[in-house]
């Protein structure tokens, strides 16, 4: 009885994991790739990113480049190309996965895994965030990479993802600059500490770091003896994040000074307020 296609073609995948497999160390004997079809060759790399070391992805790119490379023109090259991405960005080798993912993004920017390909490109930013220390370099472009992606591609599956992972970010730089002016603080800098506090709140508005950073700032204007403005960061803190203990924290320390949380005098914090009071979120 004759086989399907499907079935011809995962017996044919079948003979080629075979054949490559039972090379073992003859690297000499290994049929050459043009001996096997696209869709064969293109299984094999599947086979070897699914059941090798993520580490060494070697063995998986060279089959997917291999498509690429003795079938130039086929959807398998295409398909290729993007899992050569994949298998790049899954080992950590995040240039070369940006590459491939550019590379796929420049030759099919219409195709319907150019929102995956345009994901992956984030990723190999992303993925680096944490590793780069105060260089925020990474991170702004995986910010501005996570966005093309989510105004790309709205309505993929991928735009989701992107959107998380772009509050993520823009939260590791506000607790970058948390770090910063904790350090400042700790040390008695207050007008150096001041200065990345206020960056959080003016810039980083929508982080998780907000209500610390103005907690940070009744502490620093008091040390200061500029109690306006102690009072105007604790009034904001209330308006906002009445709930939060930093807002407790900060309210025990104007009242130890007599001093209530609300705006007093003019300054960039009383600009805020009056942004908050408006409804502007802060």
């Amino acid at each position: 009885m004759a086989l399907g296609r499907s079935a011809a073609v995962r017996v044919g995948s079948l003979v080629l994991l075979g054949i490559l497999a039972g090379c073992g160390s003859k690297k000499s004997a290994e049929p050459p790739m043009e001996s096997f079809t696209a869709e064969q060759i293109y299984h094999r790399g599947e086979y070897e990113m699914e059941t090798g070391n993520p580490r060494r992805p070697d063995e998986a790119l060279k089959y997917f480049k291999g498509v690429q490379q003795v079938y130039p023109y086929s959807q398998w090259a295409k398909r290729a190309l993007i899992m050569e991405a994949a298998t790049e960005h899954r080992a950590k080798k995040y240039e070369d996965a940006r590459s491939s993912a550019q590379e796929y993004l420049n030759l099919y920017p219409g195709d319907e895994d150019a929102a995956y390909a345009q994901y992956l490109l984030a990723l190999t930013y992303y993925d680096q965030i944490d590793e780069v220390g105060r260089d925020q370099g990474l991170t702004f472009q995986a910010l501005q990479a996570l966005r093309d992606v989510i105004e790309k591609y709205p309505d993929s599956d991928y735009a989701r993802s992107a959107m998380m992972k772009f509050d993520m970010a823009f939260d590791h730089l506000a607790a970058k600059e948390m770090e910063i002016g904790r350090y400042y603080l700790k040390r008695g800098n207050y007008t150096a500490a001041i200065n990345r506090f206020r960056v959080v709140v003016e810039q980083y508005q929508t982080t998780t770091q907000t209500p610390e950073a103005l907690e940070r700032l009744v502490e620093c204007y008091l040390a200061l003896g500029l109690t306006d403005q102690a009072q105007t960061a604790g009034a904001i803190l209330g308006h906002n994040f009445q709930s939060s203990p930093f807002y407790q924290d900060a309210y025990n320390r104007l009242k130890n000074r007599g001093l209530d949380p609300e705006a007093k005098g003019e300054s960039w914090l009383s600009k805020v307020y009056r942004q908050v009071i408006k409804g502007d979120q802060l």
